[in-house]
């Protein structure tokens, strides 16, 4: 008997997992894809997106070939100045500056790659697109943002669904997508290639 295709996301992120399992997916297997997210030269934001999820996709794919896999990934941009995922409390401060009293916009790449059918791997890629403005942050609203550490690891130094929420005054298109995962396209590109969630009725 031929066990079932699992579903793999390949990313640490437990926002991701959050994410799917409110839509009813439930990854069997997290396998974060290790590789070099640095823009290339001259790269714009959603070329940097959709080809970093593609690679993740592939690099955790050549060791499932009978799975599903899905890759993420999230790029914060003001126009083609591209933010960087801030480790440090600098680049944290940096980012929130340019971020504040602007708009700016989210750029999540999507890909899915699907078990083989007839010895061909079967894949498909997406690209989810927000835009967010911000007020202008006052000196102590950084200060205490910045001293919550919440901007750890984060694209553009923020997470939408912390401390920072208090400082967006309108957003256009998804919200999942900002959090790290558009959910309507994760979900348009698992159910297009077979896999439903719980959620769907049985045929």
């Amino acid at each position: 008997m031929t066990a079932s295709p699992l579903l793999i996301l390949a990313s640490a992120s437990p926002r991701r997992v959050d994410l799917l399992r409110q839509i009813h997916y439930e990854p069997q297997l997290i396998v974060p894809a290790d590789i070099n997210e640095t823009p290339l030269s001259n790269e714009t934001p959603k070329a940097l997106a959709l080809r970093l999820a593609l690679a993740k996709a592939e690099t955790v794919a050549v060791n499932y070939s009978h799975d599903f896999v899905l890759a993420a990934d999230t790029v914060v941009a003001c126009g083609r100045r591209i933010l960087p995922k801030t480790e440090t409390l600098e680049e944290a401060q940096n980012c929130l500056r340019i971020l504040s009293g602007r708009r700016h916009k989210v750029y999540g790449g999507i890909c899915l790659i699907a078990p083989q059918s007839g010895g061909v791997r079967r894949q498909s890629i997406r690209l989810s697109v927000s835009e967010v403005l911000f007020k202008r942050l006052s000196p102590a609203e950084l200060a205490v943002y910045l001293a919550s550490n919440e901007w750890h690891g984060k694209a553009g130094g923020y997470a939408i669904q912390g401390l920072a929420a208090g400082f967006i005054k309108r957003l256009a298109g998804s919200y999942s997508n900002i959090v790290g995962l558009s959910l309507y396209d994760a979900a348009a590109l698992l159910n297009g290639f077979g896999y439903a969630s719980s959620l769907r009725s049985p045929q």
